[in-house]
């Protein structure tokens, strides 16, 4: 989990909630220095000053843009795979190779142990600063990657074990290496089979989810994304360039192309979005967590009531609906 001890990074629209958490610490501090018991008049200041910062927090969080629910995707501090993973996990064993030679850090999956039930755990890693994120790709996989997916999951499948992905990439890594290792192949292939997997599958948006590199695990009964997370075609700054060549428009592209969760429930593509703290997923990750384990086990209790037949049939006809409109004669 992200470390609580260190100095927050900021947020544009996080600053004025900042401003009166810093002085209600002010306040605090100067009291403790002094060796004074904070006065009834001073005790008084601080509740109100806290009855504003949870009003401010409460205003700020229930009605971001399209854009600043991307930047909390985004967010650096933002929990991982690997965070979720230890988190919500008894037990957990990371398998590693694509059994071609390969194995990329930007996919990362094992065999996890959850509240006593043998479950795989696959998804995109993405790092906490910038050394380790170009160690992880920035959680842009490889070909290697999404067929070390596939492995993992016809084993899930072999011996009766539920799946979870977590999709948190900015897209497949689209370099010319990956071309000439059949990036497209590999995505198409774990989309094809994924479709024939006996197991649940349970999906899961826990920050950004960028086209084709997200749809590579993302095949499964249910989709549930995080409050914050987002869910796209294409980033937005890459719409804006190829609509308006201008990557500074990014702000229109990203209402335009419905990339939040409640964009994605109301468009029937997304099963149940996942509330976040206030203040998103990294203000408080052990809640997070929680509240992300609560709903995955929920789901899995549903769909383990299913025939794997029915769970076929539900997969399919989930995303063979998904695009469907009716168009009205002007």
């Amino acid at each position: 989990m992200p470390n609580p001890d260190r100095k927050p990074l900021l947020l544009d629209f996080e600053k004025p909630l900042a401003k009166l958490e810093a002085r209600i610490h002010e306040i605090r501090q100067l009291a403790a220095e002094n060796g004074v018991d904070v006065s009834e008049e001073t005790s008084d200041e601080i509740r109100k000053l806290e009855a504003r910062t949870d009003q401010l927090r409460q205003e700020i969080f229930s009605s971001l843009s399209p854009m600043q629910r991307l930047q909390l995707a985004r967010h650096p501090r933002r929990p991982s795979t690997l965070d979720y993973v230890q988190a919500i996990s008894d037990e957990w064993i990371e398998l590693h190779g694509d059994r071609r030679g390969g194995d990329d850090p930007a996919m990362v999956g094992g065999i996890a142990r959850i509240d006593g039930r043998p479950t795989v755990i696959i998804g995109h890693q993405k790092g906490r600063d910038t050394k380790d994120n170009i160690a992880r790709n920035f959680g842009m996989a490889a070909p290697g990657g999404y067929r070390k997916a596939l492995r993992l999951m016809e084993h899930a499948d072999r011996f009766s074990m539920p799946i979870f992905t977590f999709i948190d990439t900015p897209g497949a890594w689209a370099g010319l290496e990956a071309e000439q290792l059949g990036q497209g192949e590999a995505i198409a292939c774990n989309l094809r089979e994924m479709f024939r997997l006996d197991v649940p599958i349970i999906c899961t948006v826990i920050g950004e989810g960028g086209s084709g590199g997200a749809l590579g695990i993302g095949v499964g009964e249910r989709l549930l994304m995080l409050e914050h997370s987002v869910y796209t075609v294409a980033t937005p700054e890459a719409c804006a360039a190829i609509l308006w060549k201008d990557s500074g428009k990014a702000n229109l592209a990203a209402e335009a192309l419905k990339i939040t969760s409640w964009d994605l429930k109301n468009l029937g593509v997304l099963d149940q979005i996942v509330p976040e703290p206030i203040g998103g997923a990294h203000s408080n990750p052990i809640k997070a967590a929680s509240i992300l384990k609560r709903a995955l086990l929920e789901n899995l209790a549903e769909l383990s009531q299913l025939s794997s037949q029915q769970r076929r049939e539900l997969r399919y006809q989930k995303f063979r609906h998904i695009g469907v409109f009716t168009e009205i004669p002007a």
